[in-house]
């Protein structure tokens, strides 16, 4: 198989280069292609048909496509599973990447849709007022940076890390060129032209290098943005490469650092949280043979418990099954290629120089399976540090692969100093049963760990595991490990914008930001807002209510109905104690009441209310006040949804402000509702 790059909408190579082998029996599966890649095209694709086609799209429609997307990879997943085989990878191995990837668009597919507007500008307000008489205010808008993303990836996740870099990056409006670890490469080129046959995404949308970068990065600028995940080593060179400093290019790395596993002092052999701790560590040890960037490799355990916690994990390792994937009961590959081989094997060695040998060791495995003997196998190896405060190279040398390092501890303190000589890492679990003792070590560890997980046997039920980075939150560490982020939710896509901050009248933040800011003109009309369908409502269509005075009966009312009968509403006496003076109205009374002066009672195309924002009581109402209420179409969202009857619907935010006869604010807020299309 000669592989090709998929560059300005075509794929290109025919002379074959590298040969890659299987790292299962040593076989070439692939080459490389051997024709030069003329990045000043890729480039320009990018900027020029990628943002043409991306920025055609908003948010939400971007959403959609991510949808679809991941909808046909899954239909097609069977095709990368077979593509993934000679990378080693067993089928939960496979799993993680390929199905993990796909979720990860899923995931990012639902935020969008979810969280992200109609349109390309991102308003994160609130305006603030910037003058006394409220003419001039102030907000902050995110929209699309207008250039490329450049994500050059490891070789552990070939599909995972190109999807879950590509998916914020998407819904941001970046188009991406992805460069894959060559090594595992075929699998790569497998995903992107599966994307590529779908036509689900624009022209320019993604291209995909294989072999050398060769002068891309010398060809971005200021609107560009790279990201890296690899070696620590490898991060620390691109970082400083003369053109992205130049250029200040945003660059974001997530690098493999020393991830540790501590074992608190409060858990003993008997505990369910010490069996815990053994099946996190042997399982970070075996899963993609330990060719994770939040692998376990150190594990501290208090010094008491040393020997048992050694024998246990040396039982549980011996039952792994080594050898080619295919084979049944196999529970651990090789790793992805010769070179890994011999790095983990150097690396070991140097770790031996002042750590004793539990069990593992090196190459000499024989692995299950025909043809293995050529593989790049490497037994499960677990090393012991006596003295960790001695032993610099546990806490410097780091072998990618089935390895880890139990270290001994005295005491709480000294565990979070020396996971602290990890100079900082993506992940560190803390297997405890003691909340104390979560609460006192956590935020210590926190300051050089990007996550910290906490395991108990209450959270084992549900876990994801040390090692499992989740959408909805931040994957990235401090130090060692990068100093970047990735994943995180919306966060993820707000890296990828530009944030602005824009000055003007209300009415001016209002066009420019697609929703209604308090003090912008306001439109009213004889028609209700409820009355309107979501294609005829435009922003700022206002209403202003009849009045309603407050009375005693009001209050005794809704204390029955409600059950609410705090003595700010019912204890004359009490309340003229406090800083009100007087007995007020229940809060929610108000917010009742502005609903009953707004609402249009009748059938229309509001269809449900389903959540309030932003909620707050400014002032309170007491016995006589008056209140009345505007309702302001704040911003319009289309989800292009469709209820279970086939009518189209989309949401509507609604700003409400509840003022007094002096015309004060009482209560404000955001009411969130699906209102419903024509068709």
């Amino acid at each position: 198989m000669h592989l090709q790059s998929f560059i300005a909408g075509r794929w290109l190579g025919a002379e074959p280069a590298a040969a890659l082998r299987s790292a299962v029996d040593g076989r070439v599966v692939a080459h490389t292609h051997a024709e030069a890649i003329d990045f000043a095209e890729a480039v320009d694709f990018a900027r020029v048909a990628g943002l043409r086609g991306l920025l055609a799209l908003d948010f939400q429609q971007r959403a959609q496509r991510l949808k679809a997307l991941a909808k046909y990879l899954l239909e097609h997943k069977e095709t990368l599973y077979a593509a993934s085989a000679p990378t080693g990878a067993t089928r939960q191995d496979a799993w993680i990447d390929i199905e993990g990837g796909i979720g990860t668009l899923f995931a990012y597919a639902s935020l969008g849709s979810g969280e992200l507007p109609s349109g390309n500008v991102l308003h994160e307000g609130p305006a603030m007022p910037l003058g006394k008489g409220g003419g001039f205010a102030g907000t902050h808008i995110l929209v699309p940076r207008r250039g490329l993303a450049v994500h050059i990836n490891a070789f552990n996740f070939p599909v995972w890390g190109l999807l879950e870099k590509f998916a914020p990056s998407f819904l941001a409006g970046m188009p991406c060129i992805g460069k894959p670890a060559t090594a595992t490469s075929f699998l790569t080129e497998a995903l992107v032209r599966l994307i590529d046959a779908s036509g689900l995404l624009p022209a320019g949308s993604l291209q995909l290098v294989i072999g050398g970068t060769g002068d891309l990065l010398d060809r971005l600028d200021g609107c560009d943005v790279v990201t890296f995940t690899g070696s620590a080593d490898t991060a620390a060179k691109l970082r400083v490469h003369p053109n992205l400093i130049r250029q200040s290019v945003p660059f974001n790395a997530e690098a493999d650092s020393l991830n540790c596993a501590v074992l608190a002092d409060d858990v003993t052999p008997d505990d369910e949280e010490f069996e815990l701790f053994v099946r996190e560590v042997a399982r970070e040890m075996t899963v993609k043979a330990g060719q994770k960037c939040t692998a376990i490799r150190r594990a501290l355990v208090p010094r008491r418990h040393l020997d048992a916690v050694a024998e246990r994990l040396r039982a549980r390792l011996a039952r792994v099954v080594v050898g080619d994937p295919a084979q049944e009961g196999v529970k651990m590959g090789p790793l992805a290629s010769h070179a890994q081989q011999a790095d983990v094997a150097e690396r070991v060695a140097r770790l031996r120089e002042h750590a004793e040998l539990v069990c593992g060791g090196g190459t000499d495995v024989i692995p299950l399976g025909a043809g293995t003997d050529h593989g790049a196998f490497f037994a499960p190896t677990l090393l012991l540090s006596r003295d960790p405060w001695r032993d610099a190279a546990v806490h410097d040398v780091e072998a990618f692969g089935p390895v880890s390092t139990l270290m001994p501890f005295d005491s709480m303190d000294e565990a979070v100093e020396l996971a602290a000589r990890g100079r900082g890492s993506l992940v560190a679990s803390l297997v405890t049963h003691s909340p104390r003792v979560a609460a006192q070590v956590v935020p210590a560890m926190a300051a050089l760990h990007g996550r910290v997980h906490v395991l108990d046997r209450v959270s084992a039920k549900e876990s994801t595991g040390h090692g499992s980075p989740l959408p909805a939150l931040k994957h990235g560490g401090p130090g060692r490990a990068g100093g970047g982020e990735e994943l995180g939710g919306i966060r993820a896509v707000k890296h990828l914008l530009q944030r602005t901050a824009v000055q003007g009248s209300p009415t001016m933040l209002a066009a420019i930001t697609g929703e209604h800011v308090r003090g912008a003109e306001v439109i009213e009309t004889e028609v209700h807002p409820f009355r309107r369908h979501f294609e005829d409502l435009q922003v700022g269509e206002s209403l202003l209510t009849h009045r309603r005075t407050v009375t005693e009966a009001d209050i005794v009312a809704f204390g029955g109905i409600s059950g609410d009968f705090f003595y700010m509403h019912f204890d004359e006496v009490a309340a003229r104690q406090t800083q009100f003076g007087q007995r007020i109205a229940h809060g929610y009374f108000v917010l009742s009441a502005a609903a009953g002066l707004f609402v249009s009672p009748a059938p229309g195309p509001v269809l449900a209310n389903y959540g309030l924002d932003t909620l707050r009581f400014v002032k309170p109402v007491g016995i006589g006040d008056t209140i009345r209420a505007r309702l302001t179409c704040k911003r319009k969202i289309d989800r292009n949804r469709v209820d279970p009857s086939g009518v189209g619907q989309g949401v509507v935010a609604w700003d409400v402000e509840v003022s007094n006869q002096h015309g004060e604010l009482v209560a404000s807020y955001d009411i969130l509702t699906l209102v419903a299309k024509r068709g």
